[in-house]
């Protein structure tokens, strides 16, 4: 069934304005309302890690923020002024070997500026008071002006982009499950003087917490420190006294703040809902997950969310596929979110120990992981994202036989194309369409039926590093790999797609060499 109304999101913050563009990209009518009258001013989330880069390439704006933001290539860890271990985020196995330092007041600022071209606002003072969803005829909204005057309004699908406080996640009732870390902790944004790189973080593990310095566009820098805020004051800033006192005891010598824009105390909240669904209305972002910021990937988690609703949303809302592909969103994000919350939690853990035992262990791990080569490469991918996957979906094959570079479920690389069925280069510039690609390596590319072509496209490459030649590889629109088969049983293979093909009105009929 062809939507006739449009999609309405609920919250204007990274996420929010992340799933409006990627919809309206694909030509999808959206509504994107926010109960605030402006966008942050504030920096709050800092880092788009590569895999998040990569996607926002596919949508065709990653370079805009690549230009408004500064590339952090390393980390340096110390304890009590030991040095134990450089990370060098340039060997993430992406285009975009770095993480990008971009404060979320800009990010927000430069998601709603693409919005403006694709000739979408965002209705500012307006929020959502309640909902009705009837199936198949969508739902009826009441909204509510900053005036008090409330309307009815009409969508298709609803999508709480609204916070941790969300306003969805209220209406339908879901548990917010998890829990709240003891430990206080501050963050300050300020310039600092004296011998310290302006362009990699700087971690320090100290017998009373960790500090961590983040850089920022500006020339300045985000402390965030482990700090128990007097009875009282959780609700006050911090002195740049304070903030000194703090780079003092636990970072490198010879360290002065000054100019602090921003200061506040903060507790850690790991937190999560079941079901990131609910007949028509779906959850992202902090709205279905809130955990620890260490790692950073709060905000990349919840953007990559709105990726992954966006191009099923887009198929179903334009007849192309059955509604049942949007029930792979919650299956497929709540396993990344209950994996995320997981590595953040631990650690989180690991780096506020305070028993000397465990600590002394933490140094000597992290001396050890600078020696092994494969485990410091393993903790990039991790940081940089590049090894999520998506293992328990229906959007899978399970043919046997398929490659294991990339498997089905992990991410595709970026290539350069040598054909394609529109004349694109690269791989993420066919998938901006929004279409399945089949791609095929070192064989003849893919001839797609006629009457499949508003779902799927095709291209090839001759021979690639990053894929394995004589391999068909069938790619989602978000650049995952939903499956792959040797190119000699390609007719046989994807004749075994027909289950999926049927459920999402997609690749049914067989296919054709060039």
């Amino acid at each position: 069934m062809i939507a006739t109304q449009p999609i309405l999101i609920v919250g204007a913050g990274p996420v929010g304005l992340t799933l409006a563009l990627a919809l309206k990209r694909q030509g999808v009518t959206v509504r994107i309302i926010d109960k605030n009258d402006g966008p942050t001013d504030k920096s709050k989330a800092l880092v788009i890690w590569p895999r998040t880069l990569e996607l926002l390439d596919i949508n065709g704006c990653a370079q805009t923020f690549i230009e408004n933001g500064l590339k952090s290539r390393r980390a340096r860890i110390f304890a009590n002024g030991e040095a134990l271990l450089q990370i060098d985020l340039d060997s993430a196995k992406s285009d975009f070997g770095y993480a990008l330092m971009i404060p979320q007041a800009r990010t927000e600022r430069l998601l709603e500026a693409e919005l403006a071209t694709l000739g979408i606002r965002v209705e500012r003072n307006t929020e959502l008071v309640s909902f009705t969803d009837f199936g198949e005829d969508g739902l009826e909204c009441i909204l509510r002006h900053a005036d008090g005057s409330e309307y009815l309004a009409y969508c298709d699908y609803l999508a709480g982009c609204d916070g941790a406080h969300s306003t969805v996640r209220h209406l339908i009732g879901a548990e917010f499950e998890g829990h709240t870390f003891a430990s206080g902790y501050v963050l300050a944004d300020i310039i600092i003087d004296g011998e310290i790189a302006h362009d990699e973080t700087t971690i320090c593990w100290a017998s009373d917490g960790i500090l961590a310095l983040f850089p920022m566009i500006g020339g300045r820098f985000r402390l965030i420190a482990e700090y128990a805020a007097a009875s009282g004051r959780q609700d006050a800033g911090l002195s740049i006294e304070e903030v000194q006192a703090i780079i003092d005891a636990r970072g490198p010598r010879g360290l002065k703040a000054r100019d602090a824009v921003w200061t506040s105390h903060f507790t850690i909240n790991e937190r999560k809902v079941k079901d990131y669904s609910r007949g028509r209305v779906f959850l992202a972002g902090d709205a279905a997950h809130v955990h620890s910021p260490a790692g950073g990937q709060g905000m990349n988690t919840g953007m990559q969310d709105a990726f992954n609703l966006a191009w099923k949303m887009a198929l179903v809302c334009h007849g192309k596929a059955q509604p049942a592909l949007l029930d792979s969103y919650s299956i497929e994000r709540s396993a990344i979110g209950k994996q995320v919350l997981a590595s953040a939690g631990k650690l989180t853990r690991i780096t506020t120990l305070r028993n000397p035992i465990l600590a002394e262990l933490r140094r000597i791990g992290s001396i050890a992981l600078s020696h092994v080569p494969a485990l410091r490469q393993k903790f990039v991918d991790h940081l940089a994202e590049t090894n999520l996957r998506y293992d328990e979906t229906p959007l899978n094959g399970n043919l046997g036989g398929g490659s294991d570079k990339p498997a089905a479920g992990e991410r595709a690389r970026d290539v350069p194309l040598d054909a394609s069925d529109n004349g694109a280069t690269r791989l993420h510039e066919l998938l901006a369409d929004g279409k399945f690609v089949m791609l095929s390596v070192g064989v003849p590319r893919m001839v797609v039926p006629e009457e499949l072509r508003q779902l799927a496209t095709s291209a090839s490459i001759e021979a690639s590093d990053e894929y394995q030649d004589g391999y068909v590889y069938l790619i989602r629109p978000d650049a995952y790999v939903a499956l792959s088969t040797d190119a000699g049983n390609v007719v046989l293979q994807f004749a075994k797609l027909r289950s999926f093909a049927t459920a999402s009105n997609s690749l049914a009929s067989s296919v054709s060499a060039d």
